[in-house]
């Protein structure tokens, strides 16, 4: 029993249409020439250096400091309103 509700989704996307895709592709598409093949190695040689800047260690380190202050403010912070607080207090819903 397990082995034919296990098999029947499979069943059942057998029993699916094909699309067609004889007309997927524009005449725009299959009259464009194939792009030109270039060699690898200048193009890596443009990749994009980092900027002049501080170090990444020194970003990361000050994002971490921005991030632990940001926690302990909001762990200062109550997310229950007073009129809240007070009806929860009484057992009110």
């Amino acid at each position: 029993m397990r082995c034919l509700l296990l098999c029947l989704p499979l069943f059942l996307a057998a029993c699916t249409q094909f699309p067609e895709l004889d007309g997927a592709t524009s005449a725009r598409a299959e009259a464009a020439e194939y792009p030109a093949l270039v060699p690898l190695g200048p193009l890596l040689d443009q990749r994009v250096r980092p900027a002049a800047g501080p170090e990444p260690a020194q970003t990361l380190e000050a994002r971490a400091a921005a991030l632990r202050a940001r926690a302990a403010r909001l762990r200062n912070r109550s997310v229950i309103d007073s009129a809240t607080r007070a009806r929860m207090a009484r057992g009110a819903g």
